[in-house]
């Protein structure tokens, strides 16, 4: 009731145990506390939360315009209600190293389990569109660097994020990638990498957990987590995929009422008030209610 029994120390502890037992950890992108603990009621290993859905949920493009007051808002509304440890996206960190380092601290006071800091430069845009820019690789260092600094709970995940594969190929993205390690990152998210093979050669070329983006209508091809996990990836992320979804059954359920008038075809595909009771443990709440308000008037 009310929100998660274990601490944000616990399930940093859980998430870099995860990591550390070479099984991948999936991770779908919640894009709300519901969400949140509809995945972890499914069985999955974390959370992922997006910057990308974020922007879109306020109706903004992914191109830097949320603020880390709101980032750090929504991963304290996830975190609360999920046992599930959450990683995070904080973009380019919301400004120069110190603004990073303000940024992993905020991050920690909301709960989250991780968060990965990119190399683009800043106003970033989407991972897996055309266009993108990154900055030099000792700007790219300092920000990491930062961000280890700046922790104070150890087990708090400093994931570093490379856009540079779309840009200057794959070597340069290894490369990269091998400098962010010696830099102190956790964890590498190489973004938008293209096959299999490419991932594997990420695998081999770095000591610490990779992360696999399979994001729709991107640049990777959509592999399944059984052909991943082959190759050696330890995280995977589907960052806007359950609210693409919803939006699309939003929108098909918009153009019944234009059409008909009523909901009543659709009403199979809704989530059933029973159903969404029980998620949100209204029954806990009502007990609760019961023990507590118990006063009768002489």
């Amino acid at each position: 009731m009310l929100g998660s029994t274990a601490s944000a120390s616990d399930k940093r502890r859980a998430f870099r145990a995860g990591l550390a037992s070479g099984e991948l950890m999936r991770l779908p992108g919640a894009f709300n506390p519901l969400s949140a603990r509809l995945i972890a009621r499914k069985g999955f290993e974390g959370v992922y939360i997006s910057g990308a859905v974020l922007s879109a949920d306020l109706g903004l493009p992914d191109i830097g315009l949320t603020t880390l007051s709101e980032v750090a808002g929504r991963g304290a509304q996830i975190a609360r209600t999920t046992e599930l440890p959450a990683l995070i996206d904080a973009d380019t960190g919301f400004g120069e190293p110190m603004n990073v380092a303000r940024t992993i601290q905020m991050l920690e006071d909301a709960g989250v389990a991780g968060a990965h800091i990119e190399d683009q430069i800043n106003p970033k845009r989407c991972g897996h569109l055309d266009g993108k820019a990154v900055v030099d690789e000792q700007t790219a260092l300092r920000r990491i660097r930062a961000a280890v600094d700046a922790r104070r709970d150890p087990d708090f995940l400093v994931m570093a994020r490379t856009d540079i594969r779309a840009i200057e190929g794959l070597d340069a993205a290894i490369d990269r990638a091998k400098a962010l390690v010696d830099a102190g990152a956790d964890a590498i998210f190489p973004e938008a990498l293209a096959t299999l093979d490419e991932f594997e050669a990420m695998r081999r070329a770095v000591d610490v957990p990779i992360l696999a983006n399979m994001t729709e209508f991107g640049k990777s091809e959509l592999f399944s987590v059984d052909q991943l996990r082959d190759v050696g990836v330890n995280i995977v992320i589907w960052p806007v995929s359950l609210l693409r979804i919803a939006m699309g059954a939003a929108e098909r359920a918009l153009d019944e009422l234009v059409d008909k008038g009523h909901l009543r075809d659709k009403v199979g595909e809704m989530q059933h008030r029973a159903e969404l009771y029980d998620l949100i443990d209204y029954e806990q709440y009502n007990s609760f209610d019961d023990s507590i308000f118990t006063y009768t008037r002489p």
